[in-house]
């Protein structure tokens, strides 16, 4: 008598964890279910996969799937994730955030990140303004806009997330509107696919404290570059593409190009390989004994 076990399909089930607290109509929430239904379609287990978040509205993220979660401080997610994926290289790790916590005080963790090509995912949830602390110019706020911190208007220029991320090194670059589903999914799974570093901008925005950049205002202005004929493997049209919002907010794959991650070339992980299944105290008896060899 023989038995088959049947091996039981991941569903949108098994990543639901608690309710979201987000305001009613906040873009997260598309961010949230796009990024559960590429979970699915790639049936990554949530016993394998671990999201890490800083500080914000959009960090609340890892309360809503059902993975391991760390909540770190404010603009430490990218540093924690590259200790995560070293420690365990077979992890799936997903950085979630938002342009306050990212392309602030944790700019310095992403620049890193991205030019060592780590094998991490990496949303930043852009709504253009720090909401969980009601209302400040964000570094993503555009010029001339009203906030608590710009009571006479914005006089810093926006960063630009896709360029600042191509100039990092990045080797996937892309970015999204949380309100058109199928292409926010699409891309979501082709960056998680991604062997490297992949960063996406996803435009998320605030129904509380932006009135300007609403959820109307993206629809009637994005289009997506790769229906246009963007050859995503072209640095410098990857740049042309990411400049300037006057004829349309251009979203999509904008640069996509294999590259050896970190991981890989590091000797001591390639060596020791899983931290967390051989111990801590191994690899640092290899580190020890090439240290004394080196200086004999």
């Amino acid at each position: 008598m023989t038995t088959e076990i049947t091996e039981l399909k991941i569903s949108n089930k098994d990543w639901q964890s608690h309710k979201p607290t987000w305001c009613p109509g906040c873009g997260d929430f598309g961010v949230l279910s796009s990024t559960r239904k590429a979970l699915v379609n790639l049936q990554w287990s949530p016993d394998n996969t671990v999201v890490v978040s800083g500080i914000g509205c959009s960090s609340n993220f890892p309360h809503f799937l059902s993975a391991y979660g760390i909540h770190t401080l404010h603009g430490r997610a990218n540093p924690v994730a590259q200790g995560v994926k070293m420690a365990n290289p077979d992890l799936n790790v997903i950085i979630a955030g938002g342009d306050g916590d990212g392309l602030a005080i944790g700019i310095g963790g992403f620049v890193h990140a991205a030019r060592r090509n780590m094998d991490l995912t990496y949303i930043i949830m852009d709504n253009q303004v720090y909401g969980l602390t009601v209302n400040q110019a964000s570094p993503t706020s555009t010029m001339d806009r009203k906030t608590k911190s710009t009571p006479y208007g914005n006089i810093e220029q926006p960063l630009n997330p896709i360029a600042l991320a191509l100039s990092m090194g990045a080797s996937f670059v892309a970015r999204t509107f949380s309100g058109e589903g199928k292409q926010f999914e699409a891309i979501m799974q082709a960056a998680m696919e991604h062997k490297g570093f992949a960063f996406i901008d996803a435009l998320s925005p605030c129904v509380t404290f932006n009135r300007v950049n609403t959820k109307e205002y993206f629809k009637e202005r994005v289009f997506d570059v790769n229906e246009r004929g963007h050859d995503k493997t072209d640095l410098a049209a990857a740049f042309a593409a990411s400049q300037g919002w006057e004829e349309g907010i251009p979203t999509g794959i904008f640069y996509q190009v294999e590259r050896a991650t970190y991981e890989s070339m590091d000797e001591t992980i390639a060596r020791s390989g899983n931290v967390v299944k051989r111990g801590a105290n191994h690899m640092s008896v290899d580190y020890r004994t090439k240290v004394e060899n080196k200086h004999r």
